[in-house]
């Protein structure tokens, strides 16, 4: 494998062309709006923010009280950076004395049945969305959707896929390239997905009132707080999205159709634990159907092939007209220490991380490689810095230490062939801050949150709450408002509760019509 990502980088570096720079990346960064106490905030989403269904750029994902920010996808990752900062900070500007959590955990938060769906008008596609969130909540638990992140969107230059096909003499169509191309990028991503909690990981613990009785062999730090002491990412762990519920699906990504019809099947298959929730009981709409996957969206995976869908696409048709698109890491915590939850060093090595996964072999997964994946993913959410913690692979037990070294190195020369337009060291010193924590896990994200708490004494909850004060007030205290941004979401915002409007007036059906042939 060594040997084909070498031969395969030498080969894109003599084309001179700077092929590997200039890759599109987008952010989606999701934040719960809490109170002056840090308690989940029960308000309405916040009318300056405008519609939550069709604002480009602030929605809101399972909650009303769950924010979503969303950025165009940008050539630099300053330019990704900067508009997450600019999003925070008009969205600050509209929310009175609310503030925004600054962890991936939830703050300390109420029961199931006081936590408010988010909510998106009387429009077909709005009240869809609200019953989607509905059957979550139904199906998982609503506690468990309102565990925050980050999202990496990133896609190649079109001008890399022309050279790269040749350089493989590929005689495929351009569409069907690019496709099998991501998914091996992907496979191998969920291959080596377990270094992104070890580096990037900052949910080592929680608040007692989110764990319940889920978290029994958990250690107790404080009276309110869980941890595990070597743990990385709880969030990405068996008491966060990688729960029991769906360890049945088992989606294929070894080629695009498998995918696609996986996907699709999970859609259409029953589900008697979901039967017995009901679907439309006393005239109200639970969820969506009662089968194995609502819609697509529902499938949790730390990856998935994406594509923009036209207006009243699904996701799969998307896929089937023109392949994919981009792909979308769903790893990535929120960084305490940042107060947009990520920095520039995190994206860069993210792309040059995607890269050297797509330009590794990527043989086909079967049951025992998936096993092996999640066995990983897990294992390493709870217990990555254990210094006898072990990962396997193909079979063989190997150390963290000596996977990330040689994972990291091939990072590395990719890191140093797209610094080669800008003739600077960003993205290769990005690289090189991450190898220095491999030999150093105590300066890992979530190595320095325990060791907060440990010095200061305090629970996570308190922890996380001056983190949020702390990060309210870097805001505040920008000295130059980016005012044209301001201006934008504004606008934006505007529009978009235009926009709601006229979706609500041109609906012509039921909402029993629309579902039906939307699933039809």
């Amino acid at each position: 494998m060594k040997q084909v990502f070498e031969n395969r980088l030498t080969a894109i570096a003599a084309e001179g062309g700077d092929l590997l720079y200039g890759g599109l990346k987008g952010i989606e960064k999701e934040a719960l709006r809490v109170g002056k106490d840090g308690a989940l905030s029960l308000l309405e989403h916040p009318a300056g923010l405008g519609s939550a269904l069709t604002n480009r750029y602030i929605t809101t994902d399972f909650s009303e009280a769950l924010l979503e920010f969303v950025t165009p996808a940008f050539a630099t990752t300053w330019e990704a950076l900067n508009c997450v900062c600019n999003i925070h900070q008009f969205t600050y500007s509209q929310l009175g004395d609310e503030m925004l959590w600054p962890a991936s955990m939830p703050c300390r938060i109420p029961g199931d049945d006081k936590i408010p769906l988010a909510r998106y008008g009387s429009s077909n596609v709005g009240q869809m969305k609200t019953i989607y969130r509905r059957g979550l909540g139904f199906r998982y638990g609503r506690q468990m959707q309102t565990i925050a992140g980050v999202h990496f969107n990133f896609s190649l230059p079109d001008r890399f896929w022309a050279s790269y096909q040749s350089m493989l003499a590929d005689d495929s169509g351009v569409d069907a390239f690019r496709s099998e191309q991501y998914l091996g990028m992907i496979r191998n991503f969920q291959r080596m997905g377990w270094l992104v909690l070890y580096l990037f990981g900052a949910s080592p613990a929680l608040c007692k009132s989110f764990a319940g009785g889920k978290a029994k062999t958990m250690k107790s730090l404080t009276d309110d707080t869980y941890y595990e002491p070597y743990g990385t990412s709880l969030r990405m762990s068996d008491l966060g999205y990688s729960n029991q519920s769906q360890s049945r699906l088992n989606i294929s990504l070894n080629s695009l159709d498998e995918y696609v019809k996986g996907l699709s099947s999970a859609i259409e298959t029953p589900e008697p634990a979901y039967e017995g929730i009901g679907v439309k009981v006393d005239g109200h709409y639970r969820q969506l159907n009662a089968n194995l996957l609502q819609i697509e969206n529902e499938y949790y995976s730390s990856v998935r092939p994406k594509r923009v869908a036209r207006s009243g696409e699904r996701p799969t048709a998307a896929l089937r007209r023109g392949g994919i698109e981009y792909v979308e890491i769903r790893s990535l915590d929120i960084n305490l220490f940042d107060p947009c939850g990520i920095n520039q060093n995190t994206m860069r090595f993210m792309e040059a991380m995607l890269i050297y996964c797509l330009l590794q072999d990527s043989p086909a997964l079967g049951d025992e490689g998936l096993l092996e994946i999640n066995r990983n993913q897990v294992e390493t959410a709870k217990y990555g810095r254990d210094p006898n913690f072990r990962l396997q692979r193909d079979g063989r037990s190997v150390s963290v230490n000596d996977w990330a070294s040689e994972i990291t190195d091939g990072i590395l020369a990719v890191a140093a062939e797209i610094d080669h337009h800008d003739h600077n060291d960003s993205y290769s010193e990005a690289v090189r801050q991450m190898q220095g924590l491999i030999d150093h896990p105590d300066e890992t994200p979530s190595a320095r949150i325990l060791d907060e708490l440990d010095q200061s004494g305090s629970g996570f909850f308190d922890f996380a709450l001056a983190m949020a004060k702390s990060h309210r007030d870097y805001f505040a205290l920008i000295a130059q408002p980016n005012q044209a941004a301001n201006a934008q979401y504004l606008q934006e915002a505007a529009a978009s509760v235009q926009r709601q409007a006229e979706l609500e007036a041109s609906d012509s059906v039921s909402l029993d019509k629309y579902l039906a042939d939307y699933f039809g």
